[in-house]
């Protein structure tokens, strides 16, 4: 089972608006990131999915999380992989 959990993530903005999450915002905690491990694209086809960047990245904490953020509109998320928010999603 995976679902996206909206969430309010401040970013880097380099050359585009969002470049890169800096740090995001689960159940009222402030998470840093301190790393990118990995990110890829979702082109996106009509009906289907919106074009959207992945994020898999290490907080502070050196939990794992991955971060959806769907360009159009401008709205960031969280994949959630079963039924809790443990180390190692």
């Amino acid at each position: 089972m995976r679902d996206f959990l909206p969430v309010k993530v401040e970013c880097y903005s380099g050359y585009k608006a969002g470049e890169s999450p800096r740090r995001f915002f689960l159940d009222g905690m402030k998470l840093e990131i301190k790393e990118i491990i990995d990110r890829w694209y979702q082109a996106g086809s009509e009906g289907d999915y919106p074009p959207a960047d992945y994020f898999k990245v290490r907080t502070t904490d050196d939990r794992q999380f991955i971060l959806k953020h769907e360009h159009d509109p401008d709205r960031w998320f969280l994949l959630i992989k079963g039924e809790s928010l443990t180390p190692g999603i």
